[in-house]
Parts: C-alpha cells; structure tokens; sequence
C-alpha cells in the first residue's frame, strides 16, 4: 500500500506520522503519479504546526512539490503513462503516491534527477518571481541577497547572477558562503563577521543595494534599509528570523518600495504568470543554466529529521525525500 506523512495535530516535525493509505480510483481527467522524490519547504513546516497563512483542514498531508513518473491517466488530456513530472501541489507532496490533474504537471528536465526535480519549482520560481515580476532587478544593479545559504536564497544568487546584476550574498558560515560564491555571488558577507548593512556600504562605496531579497526578516530587514540606494526595491520572501518592522521615514527618504513576494498566490491571480515563469526557467534548466544545490537527500521514513536540517540550518540548499 502506498505511504503518505500525515499531519492529525498541528505542531512539531515529530508529530506526523508515516501512514498507509487505500489507493483511490481515478477520476475523469485525473492522473496517477509515482513520486520518487518530495522536496523540504520552510511553509511545509509552518503548515504543520499551524502559523502558515494556508491553513488545510486536518488531516493532511505536507509538501509542495514533488518528481516522479505517470503510471496511470484517466482522460487527462497532455498527460502519458510514462511521463517523468515535476508535480505542483498546495500540500501533499509527501508522499510515494498521488493522484493530480494535468495543470499541475510539468516536464521534467532530462538535465534533473528526480531530486532536482522535486526541489526546484517552489525556490527557483519564488526566486524568479521576486526578481523578475516584483522587483525588475536589471543589468547592473547591485542585488543583495540574505540567507544566501538556503534553497531560496541560492536560487536568488543564480538567477541574480544570470540577469547581469552584482550580486552580495549573506549567510551564517564559511561553507554556505561558499556555495553562494560557485553559484555566481560577487560579494560574500558572514553574518557574525562583521555588520552586513556596514559591509554593503563598504562594498558598494556608499552607494547601497538596489534590490534587497530578504526571506529572513527581523532584525534583517530592519538592518537592510539602512544599506540601500535610492529607489531600492526590499523584496519580503518571508519571516525565518521573525516578523520586521518597517522605519518608515527611512524608505521615505530613499524613495524605496517594499514589495511583498508571494510566489504561488500570484500564479493563481494572474495564471499567465506561472506560464511564463515556467517556460523561462525550463529552459535554463536545460540548457544547465539553473540547477538545485540539495545538501541531504533522506528517505521518506526520516521526514522529521528532514525538515529539522531546514529548522536548525543545517540545510545549504535544498533538502529532498527519498522514496524509491
């Protein structure tokens, strides 16, 4: 019988529970996907306990995106058994079976494994669209980016790097910094070494960041607007270091915005977006421009150790659940 992760009680990692489950029938239109690999998200965690803005009925299953392969369709129009898929979901990625519709497929690259597969459209598509959509980042601009270190953050890196901007990066440690830096970053910044908003300025001879990627928050985004360039553009990713406050006379004084980045709900509002999005960032994949850096793959039965490597920063990049 097929195995889900499934959430009874919000709280912790360690109160899921790895549970069999009945395989259902298909529906008209529906899709039958082997998954092979479930990535780790932040929101996945915050869902669970119950702190996330999407709230699931309990009980559910945790997860946001997954690869795997079609064993079985039922009318599903564009969808072959066979076919090697990213699969798209709201929650319920944390298992070794679904059942999904076709608008929530997608090809998987032939340069991915099916890790790659399952950790790449929730960070690189936040990273895209924050970049791309909200912040207009251009040729040239100084991009800095915090939690460098993480899957959201590299992907930020990567493609900052790709679109021509100079990119700073921030992390906790030597070895995430590291990543950042083959992953194009110009400029590296260790938090506990000295003062990033003095180390911004010093980097930029003043001048400051143009655009700020920020899924960190607190103190962060707090200690940001003191380090940008007049217009700056301060993208809020989301809150692993608590919920920032906004000085607002020092965005008034540098003619800054800050732009709010919810990657998921924006396709859902405006559908053409996701298409786009899509498009441009499977053809980098394929051509070897984008790629996942996953520091722990782990199988399905080790889904709390798996998300505690992301509480307690342990993760560079991406983590992803193993299930065949």
């Amino acid at each position: 019988m097929p195995k889900a992760v499934v959430c009874r009680e919000l709280g912790p990692p360690e109160r899921l529970r790895l549970e069999s489950f009945a395989a259902a029938p298909l529906a008209p239109g529906q899709a039958r996907v082997a998954i092979h690999a479930a990535g780790i998200n932040f929101p996945d965690i915050l869902m669970a306990a119950g702190e996330y803005q999407l709230k699931p009925p309990l009980p559910f299953t945790p997860g946001v995106e997954a690869a795997g392969d079609v064993v079985e369709v039922n009318d599903a129009k564009g969808v072959t058994v066979g076919d090697r898929v990213i699969v798209k979901m709201r929650h319920g990625a944390y298992t070794d079976e679904a059942v999904v519709r076709p608008s929530q497929l997608t090809p998987l690259p032939s340069t991915f494994d099916y890790a790659e597969g399952a950790t790449f459209l929730a960070g690189h598509g936040t990273a895209y669209h924050a970049l791309i959509d909200r912040g207009q980042l251009r040729p040239g601009e100084v991009l800095l980016v915090h939690g460098a270190g993480g899957g959201v953050g590299l992907a930020a890196v990567e493609i900052g790097k790709m679109l021509g901007a100079i990119v700073i990066a921030t992390a906790s440690s030597k070895e995430k910094l590291a990543v950042a830096k083959a992953r194009g970053a110009d400029h590296l910044i260790q938090y506990m070494r000295e003062p990033f908003r003095d180390a911004v300025k010093r980097i930029t001879d003043g001048r400051g960041a143009d655009v700020v990627f920020d899924p960190v928050g607190g103190e962060v985004f707090e200690n940001s607007m003191r380090c940008i360039n007049w217009g700056a553009r301060l993208l809020i990713i989301g809150f692993t270091g608590g919920i920032g406050l906004a000085r607002t006379n020092l965005l008034m004084i540098k003619g800054a915005s800050v732009l709010g980045v919810r990657a998921g709900e924006a396709v859902r509002k405006n559908p053409a977006l996701g298409e786009a999005r899509i498009k441009a960032l499977t053809e980098w994949a394929e051509a070897g421009k984008v790629r996942p850096n996953i520091s722990h793959r782990l199988p399905l039965e080790d889904y709390a150790k798996a998300m505690r490597l992301l509480v307690e920063r342990k993760a560079i990049g991406r983590v992803a659940l193993m299930m065949r």
